[in-house]
């Protein structure tokens, strides 16, 4: 049974072809009857051994599988004979079949237990033929490790096409999130049927309420790594003004601190998807409250929280209308006048005149309260009596204090 030929296999041929073009060649002509044979036995072994190939193999996926046992059989007798034809063979098959098994939903794990349950019944048949044709022991043995070689081999190629398949699927899946995102947040908004279709696509589910939050990398942080969110958040770290969109806000909203190293965040109010980009506006307004140290700089802030302060500094010109009429007596004062008594009457509205807990607020004397709010009447007169135009001076007393202006000034 010594070999007739002596054309060496490539250098950069697998372990189990070296080892099958090492038997000799007399081997392929009487292996070849058995391939059919050979090729029912690998797939009853198959599905026997493994319960996702348990049922009828039907469609393409089906007819792959049957395609690839009998390719994988043909390839492996056709090696012993010459292995530069078969070179190209079954990588492409087995990369095909792993890239199947993707798309269909199936398990790679189970798809190695079925190479692995094949490689046995191969070898338990060769095993018996062996014995019937009473091959050498040491044939035998080269042969056992060709099989599991093979087996190796094959496995490794389906791997990689599964993992190009789910890297293709996943970045695709990517891809058309972040075109929902940018619909959710289009403004004038998107329409209804594109949002849907688009949603659909991309394997998102439509919520009720959805919460937008803004992010900002912090200045301290060299490299900021990427939020801990869940698979179905909406999340852009690329654009100019970072964001993510929560379809659970009960859930995501809850230790979001701990999720965010590195980052400051602030979390827009619950609102329909239609409404996302109404909800992104506010987060974005309340982040840059932050940054002006307008509100406390915490790991995560909630725009329901400093609703007041955005209503009363959203629009300067109304302020200052609304400074020039409600602080008239103080046009004739000096500046550093106008301070101190602008600050001892928001005290005074704040503490409903206890001049005891305005002389703690504002570090003075009681009888400095008292003295300066003698001064505030004389000025503001009956003012001071009128619900309505108490709540106008303490509002803007209270916008000029956010802004860190004074009254009266531009």
């Amino acid at each position: 049974m010594a070999r007739t030929i002596t054309i060496p296999p490539p250098r950069d041929a697998g372990r189990a072809r070296q080892l099958w073009y090492s038997l000799p060649t007399e081997l392929a002509r009487r292996f070849r009857p058995h391939a059919d044979p050979l090729s029912r036995r690998i797939l009853e072994e198959v599905q026997r051994a493994v319960p996702e190939y348990a049922k009828p193999l039907e469609g393409e996926f089906g007819k792959m599988i049957v395609l690839a046992i009998e390719q994988a059989v043909v390839s492996c007798i056709d090696s012993i004979d010459d292995p530069v034809s078969t070179e190209d063979n079954w990588p492409k098959l087995f990369v095909e079949v792993g890239k199947r098994v993707h798309h269909d939903g199936g398990s790679l794990n189970s798809l190695q237990a079925a190479y692995r349950a094949g490689g046995r019944a191969a070898w338990r048949y060769i095993a018996e033929l062996g014995q019937a044709h009473r091959f050498p022991a040491a044939v035998l043995c080269v042969g056992a490790e060709a099989i599991f070689a093979y087996v190796d081999e094959i496995s490794s190629y389906s791997v990689e096409g599964y993992t190009l398949a789910q890297a293709m699927a996943t970045g695709t899946l990517e891809r058309r999130r972040r075109r929902l995102l940018e619909l959710l947040l289009a403004d004038p908004p998107s329409s209804p049927a594109a949002i849907a279709t688009t949603a659909k696509a991309a394997n998102w589910a439509m919520p009720e309420r959805v919460a937008v939050v803004a992010l900002d990398p912090r200045a301290e942080q060299h490299l900021t790594p990427a939020p801990q969110v869940a698979d179905d958040v909406l999340l852009d770290l690329e654009g100019p003004e970072p964001c993510l969109l929560t379809p659970n806000p009960d859930r995501d909203l809850r230790g979001l601190e701990g999720r965010l190293p590195g980052w400051r965040a602030a979390v827009g109010p619950r609102v329909r998807p239609a409404d996302a980009a109404t909800s992104l506006r506010w987060a974005r307004r309340t982040l840059d409250l932050v940054r002006r140290g307008l509100v406390g700089d915490g790991p995560v802030t909630h725009t329901a929280d400093h609703l007041a302060t955005h209503w009363l500094l959203l629009d300067r010109f109304l302020l200052d209308e609304l400074s020039a009429k409600t602080l008239a007596p103080f046009a004739e004062l000096t500046v550093k006048q106008r301070t101190r008594l602008a600050e001892t009457l928001l005290s005074w509205l704040e503490h409903n005149g206890n001049t005891p807990d305005i002389a703690q607020a504002l570090g003075i004397h009681p009888q400095t309260v008292r003295y300066r709010v003698s001064q505030l009447s004389d000025l503001f007169g009956e003012r001071l009596s009128d619900p309505a135009q108490r709540l106008e001076i303490q509002m803007t007393l209270r916008a000029h204090q956010l802004l860190g202006t004074r009254p009266g000034e531009d």
